[in-house]
């Protein structure tokens, strides 16, 4: 096996750090989430209770930094949706090979998002402001793009490195 995988193996470390990160960080999320919207439906319900107007807008942004954070780590940990049914069908080189043309592929979505992604919390979302929080910009909106973007890019990265590894490494190891 080329000497390069065992020295890329090193920064292995860096990548578990990244993955607990955003998972810790999701986590935290899901807590807020699940925190205003009980606060929200209590509110309706008892009246010495506020029901804060801002509270659906702030769960909704709070839910995308979610579910595209939570997508990166999936691509990580490889449990996102792919289809598997013929990889016992094909040959094994042809499945690596689909397994990289993928990865690549997903590569190119989070280099995507990561531009496009930019330009519209930048641009777009910059001018906007939420309605129930006149002083809040909707950059916070539009800025989960970029981020699971970069998350994608980093952990696509590993994918792809595994991929190509996969190629040299012998069928017991």
């Amino acid at each position: 096996m080329p000497v390069i995988f065992s020295r890329l193996e090193k920064i292995k470390p860096l990548y578990d750090l990244m993955d607990k990160v955003i998972l810790f960080l999701c986590k935290l999320l899901l807590i807020a989430d699940i925190a205003i919207t009980t606060m929200s439906v209590i509110g309706r319900q008892i009246p010495f209770i506020p029901d804060p107007a801002w509270s659906e807008e702030l769960v909704l942004t709070l839910m995308s930094y979610m579910a595209v954070l939570s997508a990166a780590l999936a691509i990580r940990r490889k449990s996102h949706i792919r289809m598997t049914t013929f990889d016992r069908f094909l040959p094994k080189t042809f499945v690596k090979i689909l397994d990289l043309l993928s990865d690549i592929a997903v590569l190119v979505l989070a280099v995507i998002m990561i531009v496009v992604g930019w330009k519209y919390a930048a641009g777009l979302g910059a001018v906007g402001s939420y309605i129930s929080m006149p002083w809040l910009s909707k950059f916070w909106m539009y800025f989960p793009i970029p981020i699971a973007g970069l998350a994608m890019l980093i952990f696509e990265l590993e994918r792809i490195f595994l991929d190509l590894e996969a190629f040299y490494r012998k069928e017991g190891e």
